[in-house]
């Protein structure tokens, strides 16, 4: 994750440079590009530079980068041109096409070079603002880049042909200095992305083609990049001001895939309505989520016994906050997974309850998790153990927003909250002792016992044992087969619907 940040943000930031209100010259806008390039730790090279006044061509221009870990990555322009437009800002002219080779650290597996080439006519940018301030309004009716060889670590050349085409794109960047830092504020959108795969194995027994379309997709990018060396190490460039703030959002996808191999051959369809993800750090937290709504997938091939399976479910999700920089203070962290109304094709079900004993009703998986915690170490440090006995931070509380687990006609929920006790480790065997209150209900779970021993998934002395366990944990709710269970933490011991357990 670090190596692609700092790879990613030191090939974007050259074609920003620096956003706000007085008029830019051609020769200011060209500077801030060559120090940007410089404090991204890049190599720019330059075949030939005219300067007539209001307009500058600079020839043979080349953009190189290296990693530490044996990386790099170069660009090329035959010819960029800066033009006064006469009213403060720049015309920025940029070659139809362009190339770009990417090469990979030797990590046994994965492609060991790229090269692609970009495909843009039509771009229009001008540069506004100042020298230490300049923004940029960038479109183009269509922007293309094709993979014209890709090679795996031995440097074979494989068959493996790839596009990404992108419509009615519309960018907007602002880009400063603040001190050794580069403040970026991005946003672009576009009206449509479409991704085409088409490849063979190694052997030439299998391959297939893939295609992941994307409609209405916008996004944005705001944070302070620091140089390549500080962003070698993670916790050094968060304690630097490095931060991050960006996200992706989507709106109807498709997806289809048609793979061959040994068995056979074998189809994937998938449509969504929409989705996205976000990653945000500083040096106070990590945020990170990601979504997919309105989802179906369709799968059939050799190995599958239907002519084919479907799957779907209305709305899924994933985001986590939580501190990353050593403290002695407790910060907020939250936790949420959820899959809402999942489904499955009959044949699934048919294959365990034929007769449809059990309901077919949607499943949901929602775990939404809040509290107070702190790391006694820099989580992002590189030299940080994490298999060491003692964990590298504390829990001082967590909340239960929501625990809910649904299928098949029956129900789990819980809600509560719980404290943490760092100074007892002896109460609970070496873990913080809690206090606080959690309650579960739980929702046609003899029905469904009953139905589980009419198919023979459960034997009766199986279900025997099992409510007879519920029995000692549990106490009638409100309505018919329906559970209750209060699991309390008081006074150093541990109770169950009042009764002490421990």
């Amino acid at each position: 994750m670090i190596r692609s940040l700092t790879s990613s943000s030191a090939i974007a930031l050259v074609f920003l440079a620096t956003g706000a209100s007085a008029d830019v010259t051609p020769q200011e806008v060209w500077a801030s590009w060559q120090a940007m390039a410089t404090a991204a730790g890049q190599e720019l090279t330059v075949g030939n530079t005219s300067d007539t006044g209001s307009a500058i061509e600079a020839t043979e221009v080349v953009i190189a980068y290296k990693d530490d870990l044996g990386g790099s990555a170069s660009v090329s322009f035959d010819r960029l041109t800066f033009t006064d437009n006469g009213d403060g800002t720049v015309k920025v002219t940029m070659p139809d096409s362009y190339p770009i080779q990417l090469a990979f650290p030797d990590q046994g597996e994965g492609p060991g070079s790229m090269k692609l080439t970009v495909s843009q006519p039509g771009l229009q940018m001008t540069a506004g603002g100042s020298a230490t301030e300049t923004s940029y309004d960038i479109s183009a009716p269509s922007t293309t880049v094709t993979l014209d060889e890709v090679t795996d670590e031995t440097g074979k050349v494989l068959d493996t042909q790839a596009e990404l085409a992108m419509t009615e794109l519309a960018a907007k960047y602002s880009v400063s200095q603040n001190g050794e830092g580069t403040v970026l504020d991005s946003s672009f959108s576009s009206g449509s992305m479409v991704l085409k795969l088409t490849g063979k194995d190694a052997e030439g027994a299998g391959g297939g083609t893939v295609e992941v379309s994307f409609a209405d997709v916008t996004g944005a990018t705001k944070g302070n990049f620091l140089s390549a060396e500080l962003m070698a190490n993670m916790a050094a460039a968060l304690n630097s001001g490095f931060t991050m703030d960006t996200s992706l959002n989507f709106g109807a996808m498709t997806m289809t895939a048609d793979i061959t191999d040994e068995a056979g051959p074998s189809k994937l369809a998938a449509t969504a309505t929409g989705g996205g993800f976000l990653v945000a750090m500083d040096k106070t937290r990590l945020n990170y989520g990601t979504s997919l709504n309105g989802a179906k997938f369709t799968v059939s091939g050799a190995d599958i016994p239907f002519p084919q399976v479907e799957v779907a479910f209305a709305e899924s999700g994933f985001n986590v906050v939580m501190p990353v920089s050593k403290s002695d203070v407790a910060q907020d962290f939250s936790f949420l997974t959820k899959v809402v109304d999942f489904t499955v094709s009959e044949d699934i079900w048919g294959l365990f309850d034929p007769a449809g004993s059990l309901s077919r009703e949607p499943a949901t998986v929602i775990v939404d998790l809040k509290g107070l915690g702190y790391w006694e170490q820099d989580l992002m440090d590189p030299s940080l153990q994490m298999e060491g006995a003692q964990p590298p931070g504390k829990l001082e509380s967590l909340d239960l927003t929501q625990v809910l687990a649904k299928a098949a006609g029956a129900e789990v929920s819980a809600i509560g909250g719980l404290t943490f006790d760092n100074t007892d480790l002896a109460t609970f065997g070496g873990v913080p002792r809690p206090d606080g209150k959690i309650t579960i209900n739980i929702k046609g779970v003899n029905q469904l016992v009953d139905n589980l021993i009419a198919l023979g998934i459960l034997t009766n002395d199986d279900a025997m044992g099992f409510r007879m366990g519920l029995g000692m944990f549990a106490r009638p709710g409100a309505g018919p087969d329906e559970l209750v269970s209060e699991i309390e933490f008081k006074d150093g011991g541990l109770f169950a619907n009042g009764m002490q357990l421990q």
